[in-house]
């Protein structure tokens, strides 16, 4: 439905309002590959570990879900095409709420703080109507929170870069701490994956601790990398507008 929707706006919307001349292939490519990610994370082999068998497999689920399709999702859509649904008269100022930094920060980390406390947590386990809305609340609020980083509107455009920075560190303080406590359980948080068959031969215990470490070490390592890649952007065009004042 997406990739309908999204093709429908770069092709036939495009052309008749004559938004732009061209679509940068390389956005489409992003998008696509988003959308194949998000696909293959939530069915298939991964989606039943996850479900049924693994607490690993669900964290690194969630890590692809809400660190890696979000950038890709929001940088394959056309500024162009999101100019324009951030001004429509409904959906712009609830849109231009949500993706302010502060709010779109709050909303993600408390969302996913939330849902791996193990009453909820359990909770979603086996049931998939909760698991669903687990999954839309995980995908919806990174989306939000990655906008001031990615962003490729010019109504509501990313953070300058060490804003960026500042933001990115923040958001690596989440993963750090929740992952940390769930590596370092000396008991089986989830009582679900705890009485679930052993067909990856990890002990419950053994299976949590990866599972902590991929959030620990996979998503903050994910976070600082994204920072890293922000800081010597910054540099970059700080020297080349320094060179340049100097020739002038």
């Amino acid at each position: 439905m997406l990739t309908t929707l999204y093709f429908f706006a770069i092709g036939p919307l495009r052309r008749h309002y004559e938004w732009a001349n061209h679509v940068e292939r390389q956005q489409v490519v992003m998008f696509l590959l988003a959308i194949a990610l998000m696909f293959m994370s939530l069915q298939g082999p991964l989606h039943e570990l996850s479900d049924y068998y693994s607490f690993s497999a669900h964290m690194l689920q969630h890590l692809i879900v809400t660190l890696i399709v979000p950038p890709l999702f929001i940088s394959g859509l056309p500024s162009w095409l999101v100019d324009w649904l951030l001004q429509l008269p409904l959906i712009g100022p609830v849109m231009r709420l949500l993706t302010h930094p502060f709010v779109a920060f709050g909303l993600f980390n408390i969302v996913f703080s939330l849902w791996h406390v193990p009453a909820f947590y359990q909770a979603a386990l086996g049931r998939p109507a909760i698991h669903s809305l687990e999954h839309i609340l995980f995908i919806g609020t990174a989306m939000l929170t990655w906008w001031p980083i990615f962003s490729t509107a010019t109504v509501r455009p990313r953070l300058s870069e060490p804003w960026q920075m500042l933001y990115l560190f923040a958001q690596s303080l989440i993963p750090t701490v929740l992952g940390a406590m769930i590596t370092f359980a000396d008991f089986a948080l989830y009582p679900f994956y705890a009485a679930a068959p052993r067909i990856l031969g990890l002990s419950p215990i053994d299976d949590q601790q990866i599972a902590g470490l991929l959030m620990w070490m996979g998503g903050t390592f994910i976070v600082l990398a994204v920072l890293t890649a922000r800081f010597f952007t910054w540099m970059e065009r700080d020297s080349d507008e320094s060179l340049a004042a100097s020739r002038a």
